[in-house]
Formats: C-alpha cells, sequence, structure tokens
C-alpha cells in the first residue's frame, strides 16, 4: 500500500481529489492510504502560531520551521520506512511524468503545502526534502499543487487504473504527447474519424498512431523532441507528417 502523508493549513482543499475518482478508488480498494496533519497541532503556543514576520523585511508572513518539521516527523512515525519527503515549491523541479515514476516507485511520500508567503527555507534543508513545483507560476498556498502531485503519483501506482496499460499510453510517458482520440459516433459536425482507425488493421493503428504522437508533439512541443532524440523509424514517420502537413 502506497501511504501519502500531507503537511497543510487547509486540507479540505486536498481531500476532495484523493476522495473522487481515480485516485478515490485507489483508496477504495486498499492500493494507498492518506493522512494530514495540521502544523497548528504542533504549536507550543495558546494562538497556536504557524508564522512569523520574515527576517530582513519584507511583504506577508513565513511559515515557522518547528511546527512544520514536528508534523511531517509525525506523519512518518505512522508510514512505512524509506517514503519521500516533498516541498511543493515554486522554486522547485518542475514536476514531470518521469518525476511522478520516480515518486510512485517508493513506499509513499509525505508532502509539505505551504502557504503565505513561503516557508522558512530550513523547512527544505533541515529535512532534506526536495522541492517540486507544478508550473512557473504562483499560488495561494500548496494544497492545489499538492493534489496535482499526488493524482499524478496515485494514478501510476499498480491496480488504480482500470486497465493495466493505461498509463504507458499517455502523453510524456516515452518523451512524447498521446495521439488523438476518437469513439462515437463516426461522423459528427462534418468531423470524420480517421479511417485507419476503422481498418481493424492493427499495424497500420499502431503506425499512425505512433505518426500522430511525433507529429503533435513537434508542433505543441519542440523541446521535447530536441532532448529526446529519434530513432530512424521515428524519424521517417515525422518526415511523413510534416509532409502531409504542408500539404494541407
Amino acid at each position: 500500500m502506497f501511504e501519502i502523508g500531507v503537511v497543510a493549513l487547509f486540507p479540505e482543499i486536498i481531500e476532495p481529489v484523493i476522495g473522487h475518482g481515480v485516485v478515490g478508488r485507489g483508496v477504495a480498494r486498499g492500493l494507498l492510504r492518506y493522512r494530514f496533519r495540521s502544523p497548528r497541532d504542533f504549536t507550543t503556543d495558546r494562538h497556536r502560531t504557524v508564522d512569523d514576520r520574515p527576517y530582513g523585511g519584507g511583504p506577508g508572513m513565513v511559515m515557522l520551521y518547528p511546527p512544520v518539521r514536528d508534523a511531517v516527523l509525525a506523519l512518518e512515525g505512522e508510514q512505512k520506512p524509506g517514503c519521500r519527503r516533498v516541498v511543493m515549491s515554486a522554486q522547485g523541479r518542475r514536476l514531470t511524468q518521469s518525476i511522478a515514476r520516480e515518486l510512485a516507485d517508493a513506499p509513499g511520500m509525505v508532502i509539505v503545502a505551504g502557504r503565505y508567503e513561503g516557508l522558512d527555507e530550513r523547512v527544505s534543508t533541515g529535512l532534506g526534502a526536495e522541492e517540486i513545483s507544478i508550473g512557473d507560476y504562483v499560488l495561494s498556498g500548496g494544497e492545489l499543487a499538492a493534489a496535482v502531485l499526488i493524482d499524478a503519483v496515485a494514478r501510476l501506482l499498480p491496480g488504480v487504473l482500470g486497465h493495466e496499460d493505461s498509463p504507458s499510453q499517455e502523453s510524456f510517458v516515452e518523451g512524447l504527447l498521446d495521439h488523438p482520440h476518437f469513439t462515437r459516433p463516426e461522423t459528427v459536425d462534418g468531423m470524420a474519424v480517421p479511417a485507419v482507425l476503422l481498418s481493424g488493421d492493427h499495424a497500420a493503428i499502431r503506425r499512425w498512431r505512433r505518426k500522430q504522437s511525433l507529429g503533435r508533439t513537434w508542433q505543441r512541443r519542440p523541446d521535447l523532441l530536441a532532448s529526446r532524440g529519434l530513432d530512424s523509424e521515428e524519424e521517417m514517420l515525422l518526415r511523413e507528417f510534416q509532409a502531409e502537413a504542408a500539404d494541407g
């Protein structure tokens, strides 16, 4: 069972994500388990203070290290050894499918979701936690980012998705965007399903899907192709796609 611990001031933001859909089914099947801890439960003053003014001045308030540290350690005491420590941070590594896979291969993870102006830097350094970002923008708090991370990781756990091949046939798994998908009706608003998908020729369908995946990546995320590299078959398929695109 994969174990998820979350340190957050507003876990009610995260819980709907965990309680429904794919992740909720994983919880119901006993494939993953989650716990929340609030830093307020680890404060020592009567006001349950979790933040203070930043040293050096500046706007906003910064979350204190001691209550966050103690919340993380309390969660880890209830989980299996080897769980990863993660801090949601705009300064962290940008979340990718490979990072999600890396985390899914661990026994679990403890996630710190900050608030206010941010977290005391010692949360990351003192706990040896890795910082992960979900994109180059700023949120009001780390709870939404934590929910995204949980969803991305949980769906990679064995048995969570309905079809065992689903995680291997999605965007970014092989460094490419996914191919187009179609379902009934065959024609709607003048748009028809590509004939190859109706042919029953599995080799031709596989080839078409690969070509579309390469072409979409070339059109929309050429940076992925630049970092990935192509084999000879993929180069040929991409050239075909480019020629077809040029012909309109």
